[in-house]
């Protein structure tokens, strides 16, 4: 494609995804459905370039407004630019600057000048809104929490995320699937913590790979194998994922039973459950037991109360954890979705809570870095449930020979009670969670 043909259609889809009308994933997505020419690194420079506009947007607005021409090409100029320069810093940290002759031919003189004085700016200068580039409602409470790692967490969230591969321990152990890998030129690495991960170097394609067509790979971050892991569900056990969504976890845990015993996937979205059955299908699970629910108090739910032993509630949850992979959310979240999220995963919490049978094990977990969706909703629910009892998520993981366990976790009295997980300190997806078990 010739560079000013890709930079309009880069100034295109940043148009787009800058209306916040869906989120950015769904936008990229149709706009590549609908441009079906586009080749792979045609697709990677798009889409690369717009999640680099949301994940530095208030900077880009800051200095868009310099330069000529539409603003979506004048910040589709910045996120070029700007992910050409993070490409060449992964292979060379010394380097300053990316390759930009492609996108230099498809600049005017004039904005050659402007991205040049771009490039000049002092980010030491700047204010802190332009170099933490959250809303403020949300800048403020990490500060708050994270005192001096504010500033690493930030940097974490302007780079995209590694790709981790969950190995299928049902199909095969990770070291078999990582030659494998390797033979077909993709290098990775075991995960620190997650027994079946792999993390992947680079974005390679999957899809047409053996492991992937044969179900001995699913794409999972680290931190979400290790909720999966914290539920320890047995062979021959009754297991509910309450929020299953399209069923990482579900697939996950269904492995670790071994394919035995009963495996209940409830959500609220069927679309999302039926993006489970062609995983379903891959990974060989026969103990998966898809079910569409009208909402938490649904007769299905009832019906099993008390006779369950494990169950995982990952709720809905405002995803300020995944910002690295989804950097829109922080423009399309606000502080009244996170109070109707916090009323919603109470009401979750308790209802998941009735289907514990005395003895069994409570997980509730979200993919959310705020304290009000995550601490508070644990203690408040150990306050009005005295008949669960808290375990301890540091304990738990280190029983299960994890390594590092206690670094994954904080809170409590033990200061592992809970686990936590960051960007910036574990390389995951930002993760909460929190353990119970019914007393007899």
């Amino acid at each position: 494609m010739h560079p000013n043909a890709l930079l309009e259609a880069c100034s295109e889809l940043v148009r787009l995804t800058l209306t916040f009308e869906h989120p950015a994933d769904a936008v990229v997505s149709r706009f590549f459905r609908d441009h079906r020419g586009l080749g792979q690194r045609e697709r990677a420079a798009l889409a690369e370039t717009v999640y680099t506009v949301l994940r530095k947007k208030l900077l880009f607005d800051h200095m868009a407004p310099s330069g000529s021409g539409p603003r979506e090409r004048r910040l589709a100029i910045l996120g070029y630019a700007h992910w050409q320069d993070e490409e060449a810093r992964r292979s060379h940290p010394q380097a300053v600057h990316g390759p930009r002759d492609f996108l230099r031919a498809a600049l005017t003189d004039r904005e050659q000048q402007w991205l040049e004085q771009c490039d000049a700016v002092n980010h030491a200068d700047l204010l802190e809104r332009h170099r933490h580039n959250l809303p403020e409602w949300l800048a403020q409470p990490l500060k708050e929490q994270l005192g001096a790692d504010f500033w690493p967490l930030v940097q974490s969230l302007s780079r995209s995320a590694p790709l981790d591969l969950r190995v299928n321990v049902l199909k095969d152990k990770r070291a078999d699937v990582q030659k494998e890998l390797a033979q077909a030129a993709i290098k990775s690495e075991a995960t620190p913590h997650s027994p079946w991960g792999l993390r992947v170097v680079g974005k390679p394609a999957l899809a047409k790979l053996p492991a992937f067509v044969r179900g001995a790979i699913e794409v999972q971050d680290e931190g979400s194998q290790l909720l999966a892991l914290l539920l320890d569900a047995k062979r021959g056990e009754m297991v509910v994922d309450f929020c299953a969504g399209a069923g990482g976890k579900t697939l996950a845990i269904g492995a670790t039973m071994r394919s035995t015993g009963r495996l209940y996937a409830f959500d609220v979205a069927a679309h999302r459950l039926d993006a489970l059955k062609p995983r379903l299908a891959r990974s060989g699970l026969s103990n998966v037991h898809p079910a569409a629910i009208a909402h938490e108090r649904d007769d299905r739910v009832k019906r099993l109360a008390g006779k369950i032993d494990r169950v995982l509630v990952d709720a809905p949850c405002s995803g300020l954890g995944t910002l690295r992979r989804n950097p829109d959310l922080k423009w399309r979240q606000t502080p009244k979705a996170v109070e109707e999220l916090v009323l919603k995963q109470t009401a979750i919490l308790a209802s998941a809570s009735r289907l514990v049978k005395p003895g069994g094990r409570l997980v509730y977990a979200t993919c959310s870095v705020l304290p009000e969706e995550n601490e508070r909703i644990a203690e408040a629910f150990a306050a009005a449930h005295p008949d669960f009892v808290a375990l301890n998520a540091g304990e738990v993981l280190e029983q299960l020979k994890v390594e590092g366990a206690a670094q994954l976790c904080s809170g409590g009295d033990s200061g592992n009670l809970y686990l936590r997980l960051w960007p910036h300190v574990h390389q995951t997806d930002g993760f909460f969670a929190a353990v119970w078990t019914r007393k007899v």
